[in-house]
């Protein structure tokens, strides 16, 4: 088995990063498809973009939509979503293809690191991991899914908020979601220069209400000033 891979990437004023990221990809060669969606950019990400190699998109903001826009125009075998301040290792691909070999292995994500040195990316470091053990996966962490299993669950919903949680849900019964022990680094940029409790703890609340079945367009209205205040995209 020898799987293409798709590698889409949502992107929303990632000038700053998004040359790192596209570096990192280019490595794995010939036998990836790369596609940056944009999401309505006012800076210069497209245009570092375009000096690469890469498929260019253009979606309406919102990384659920922008990431479905993606996977509808992949060619790939596996789909593989990475956020545009996220650095894969250089062997990543390689353990991708090694867990597909399983035909009972339908996703999968990676174990994420987060690049800064303050207490809070610390923590997060620490956390993700063990929020796996408890079947939590999150974007961050590079999820990658068969292209056939994507399609059958509908992929991606155009929701404001908790999209990865929303499509991990919908392909467990699909079969087996692995973790690998393959590092991803991301930017803890959201964390520098804002209070990290309080907006873990309105994170937190947030993902509460999500269980209880609040509709994620509800949630989008309460997460956009954390947005604001933590600079994420």
């Amino acid at each position: 088995m020898n799987p293409t891979i798709s590698i889409i990437i949502p992107a929303l004023n990632e000038a700053d990063s998004i040359k790192q990221t596209l570096e990192a990809v280019k490595i794995f060669g010939k036998e990836t498809e790369i596609i940056v969606v944009d999401g309505g950019s006012t800076d210069e990400t497209i245009l570092i973009a375009e000096t690469f190699d890469v498929k260019i998109l253009r979606s309406p903001r919102g990384r659920g939509m922008q990431m479905h826009a993606g996977a509808r125009e992949a060619k790939g075998d596996v789909l593989w979503f990475l956020h545009a301040d996220t650095i894969p290792e250089f062997d990543a691909i390689v353990e991708i293809k090694k867990a597909l070999e399983n035909s009972e292995i339908v996703a999968g994500n990676f174990t994420i690191c987060f690049d800064g040195k303050n207490s809070a990316a610390k923590f997060l470091t620490w956390l993700y991991p063990n929020l796996r053990k408890i079947r939590l996966i999150y974007g961050d962490s590079a999820i990658f899914v068969r292209r056939e299993v994507y399609e059958k669950t509908g992929g991606f919903k155009p929701f404001p908020i908790f999209e990865d949680l929303d499509l991990v849900r919908r392909l467990k019964p699909f079969g087996q979601i692995i973790y690998l022990p393959v590092k991803v680094t991301t930017s803890s940029r959201r964390f520098e220069n804002s209070s990290f409790i309080l907006t873990f703890l309105r994170w937190s609340i947030l993902q509460i209400f999500y269980w209880l079945g609040v509709s994620p367009y509800t949630l989008g209205k309460l997460y956009l000033p954390v947005r604001r205040k933590t600079k994420r995209s």
